[in-house]
């Protein structure tokens, strides 16, 4: 594999619901070394901390054969970034990853937690108010990585990677659950096992929390 792109925004305003609101999807190229720290790449700017960032979804990935399958079918020529992506890598389809699998590029290892879900930022992102269904039902979803080793990428790095060994799930899993979460005990418990991102681990722990009580009140 290798690393086609680095690619980093500053804040846009874009509207929402009528009013202007700032978002850092807007992402272009970038050349030379950029530093890749435990909060993300240096230079980038992470406007929805809410709902995105933070140090298990430092850096978002996306792979050169899913951005060849959205250009298929939109019918034009996607450029790296689009999606808000920092790191676009050529052979990597985020279908298959699993959380807990590792990617050394140049000095840094970064570390699959999570598939991106869409949201309305996406949408406007893409000037398509129907897109996150679209999104859904691709199953392209990329994924956030957090930061094992910190260091300096460019484009043009080998990339690495390093299939997870332990228990886990796979970053399409936890995307369709998302949608359409699988509340029994068993599931839950296997998401917790794995190296899931801090969001996605407080979901889950609320969701057993919830079961566990249901079943304490039928005892």
């Amino acid at each position: 594999m290798l690393l086609l792109s680095v690619n980093i925004g500053r804040g846009r305003a874009i509207p929402r619901a009528g009013k202007p609101r700032e978002t850092g999807i807007y992402k272009l190229p970038v050349d030379g070394a950029v530093r890749i720290t435990a909060e993300g790449l240096e230079g980038d700017e992470i406007l929805d901390k809410e709902n995105h960032g933070g140090t298990d979804q430092a850096v978002y990935v996306y792979g050169a054969p899913d951005y060849e399958w959205w250009s298929r079918e939109l019918g034009r020529e996607l450029q790296p970034g689009t999606f808000g992506e920092n790191l676009t890598i050529s052979d990597l389809r985020s279908a298959d990853a699993l959380v807990g699998d590792r990617l050394l590029i140049g000095s840094a290892i970064l570390e699959v937690t999570a598939p991106r879900i869409p949201c309305v930022t996406l949408a406007t992102r893409m000037e398509d108010p129907a897109f996150l269904k679209s999104f859904r039902r691709a199953e392209r979803p990329g994924i956030y990585c957090r930061v094992i080793r910190e260091g300096d990428v460019r484009a043009g790095d080998t990339v690495s990677y390093q299939s997870c060994q332990d228990d886990t799930v796979s970053a399409i899993e936890m995307f369709r659950d998302f949608f359409e979460p699988d509340l029994s005990e068993q599931k839950i418990r296997r998401h917790l096992r794995a190296p899931i991102a801090v969001r996605d681990r407080v979901d889950k722990e609320l969701q057993l929390a919830k079961l566990l009580d249901r079943e304490a009140d039928f005892r």
